[in-house]
């Protein structure tokens, strides 16, 4: 099982390792909304963390014939968005924060019009959820995982995080809803 883990998106890596722009883009696309998330928990506006996000595929591309999946490419890119906000947060010298000072990201998706955007209730709603659905939730939208890794992490099929996705989103709404 654990090799299986570590070649995740293994074709698109080794076609972007040798310059294939459109295999870049495709890597690009299916980690830029988790790894925004990441950069939006760690640095004080959208803009920094556009910044953070743009610079770290950048590095990332450009350093990827150093990948060696000895983790999985997402991991791997995840570390390098974490050190890019961290040292970027010591450029501006910006002082930590927690997550309740921020103006928090969660992907559209999740959020209703008639659905108010209070990291307050999105977090007491997360603890709510069953454990199963608190998983999917915590690994898609906080940690920025997609469906494959987490099926791979989990040990369940890409189409059954996928549901279990689904149904964890529409319950956390309902929760939301109720608070």
């Amino acid at each position: 099982m654990e090799n299986i883990i570590l070649f995740t998106h293994k074709d698109l890596v080794e076609k972007s390792k040798s310059g294939d722009r459109n295999a870049q883009y495709e890597l690009y696309e299916l980690y830029v909304g988790g790894m925004y998330n990441i950069g939006m928990r760690m640095l004080p506006t959208k803009e920094d963390t556009e910044d953070v996000i743009q610079e770290s595929f950048i590095e990332a591309f450009n350093k990827l014939s150093s990948f060696r999946y000895e983790s999985t490419f997402g991991s791997w890119l995840k570390r390098i968005v974490i050190n890019k906000s961290i040292n970027h947060l010591k450029l501006k010298r910006i002082p930590v924060t927690a997550i309740e000072d921020h103006e928090y990201h969660i992907t559209d998706d999740i959020v209703e019009k008639d659905v108010p955007l209070d990291i307050q209730h999105i977090k007491k709603a997360i603890k709510m959820l069953p454990d199963g659905y608190k998983q999917i939730i915590n690994l898609y939208l906080i940690e920025g995982y997609d469906h494959v890794e987490i099926a791979e992490i989990l040990g369940i099929a890409t189409s059954t995080s996928k549901s279990q996705y689904h149904r964890a989103k529409k319950k956390l709404i309902e929760l939301i809803k109720g608070l």
